[in-house]
């Protein structure tokens, strides 16, 4: 996905569509459209996009002036793009004799990743790498379907594991002791390494961050380090590109593993994320369990309930709300309650695909994240 986004840039077209089923099922294989900017559509563009099909008001050119079919390999150009980044560290990288287990889920990250990690200098082992379309294990980069990259990484003793979804724009790494170092935590390292360049080079620049609503704050504490701001836009990585233009942020992203650098390009890409998360490790010199201790530690609790169809998100929110009359609410997607003295947060997102209502919670510790789920959960009375 992100090399198909850049591939629109490097040509300059007027658009480009994706055929993946990104970390769904195969049987759930469909399009992502891109816009000329290599972004993905937004709600208005794609308002029209479905007008335009209704309506079935395509135009056609006559046989004289009908396009060009040709077939390019933008990996190389992607990968080069990645490598001569300035905020990518290669020296550094390679000097530190890292080992990653890579985890290409039976897909194209098990072509693009080993040769951006083999030009980095990093040794490579490489399990369920072959691109069959067969994928191993469920392809969404979750802890419990990460078992057999945490058990390699062990027994190689590497430096890290490397998972990524199936179309290489999520981002989740395991520490050399086989535990999880924290798909929300990707783009809090990252953001901890962009920030500190940033700062370090332009010291009067106010520097934002952006991520979804449903990720962790431990974001915004990093982005406090570093006397900048951090701003949550709705679900969606094109609700987050908005907000990221619009803030003028250094980096962004949402919880899910994805990595937004905007000096690249306006979307998640994996292979960035990589290259920037080893370019902190080498220049910290840390081990991998040593690094994410360093950082917030959050914990989040993820709940889901059905709903009833005549249920109102209005009255839902209302109750909620007239509960906690010292959270400060956000309804930018859903309902969202932070506690900013307690450091913890709750979320109410209602599904555009199911009859269910997700809620997302997060606290220092599991505990007072699940008592505050449950809380809400109590309240609702569905």
């Amino acid at each position: 996905t992100p090399t198909t986004e850049m591939a629109v840039l490097f040509l300059k077209a007027s658009g480009g569509i994706i055929i993946t089923a990104s970390h769904n099922p195969r049987e759930w294989n469909a399009l992502k459209l891109l816009d000329s900017n290599g972004e993905f559509l937004n709600a208005r563009q794609g308002a029209r996009m479905m007008e335009i099909m209704r309506e079935d008001s395509f135009l056609y050119q006559g046989v004289d002036g009908l396009g060009t079919y040709q077939t390019n390999d933008f990996t190389e150009k992607h990968l080069a793009a990645v490598l001569a980044h300035p905020l990518v560290n290669v020296e550094a990288i390679y000097r530190s004799g890292f080992s990653a287990v890579l985890d290409g889920i039976n897909s194209v990250g098990g072509v693009i990743m080993p040769k951006l990690l083999e030009a980095l200098g990093v040794t490579c082992y490489k399990i369920h790498s072959e691109p069959t379309g067969d994928f191993a294990h469920n392809p969404e980069p979750l802890p419990h379907h990460l078992k057999d990259l945490s058990s390699e990484v062990v027994a190689r003793k590497a430096t890290l594991g490397i998972s990524v979804d199936p179309d290489v724009d999520r981002l989740a790494l395991v520490c050399e002791d086989g535990s999880m170092f924290g798909e929300e935590y990707t783009l809090v390292a990252c953001a901890d390494y962009v920030l500190g360049k940033y700062a370090a080079q332009y010291p009067d620049k106010k520097l934002h961050t952006v991520s979804n609503l449903s990720s962790t704050r431990a974001l915004k504490d990093i982005t406090k380090k570093y006397h900048g701001t951090c701003s949550a836009a709705a679900v969606g990585e094109v609700n987050v590109v908005e907000e990221m233009k619009h803030t003028d942020s250094v980096i962004g992203g949402e919880g899910n593993g994805g990595v937004i650098l905007p000096s690249l390009h306006y979307g998640r890409d994996a292979l960035i994320g990589t290259a920037l998360f080893l370019s902190l490790l080498a220049e910290k010199g840390q081990s991998m369990t040593g690094l994410r201790s360093s950082y917030p530690d959050y914990h989040m609790s993820k709940n889901r309930v059905d709903l009833k169809k005549d249920i109102s998100m209005e009255a839902l929110s209302g109750r909620i709300i007239k509960a906690y009359p010292a959270a400060t609410v956000n309804k930018v997607d859903g309902l969202r309650l932070d506690f900013e003295d307690e450091k913890k947060w709750v979320s109410l997102r209602k599904s555009n695909t199911e009859p269910i209502l997700r809620i997302y919670s997060e606290a220092p510790d599991k505990t007072s994240a699940e008592a505050l789920a449950s809380e809400i959960i109590s309240l609702l009375s569905l």
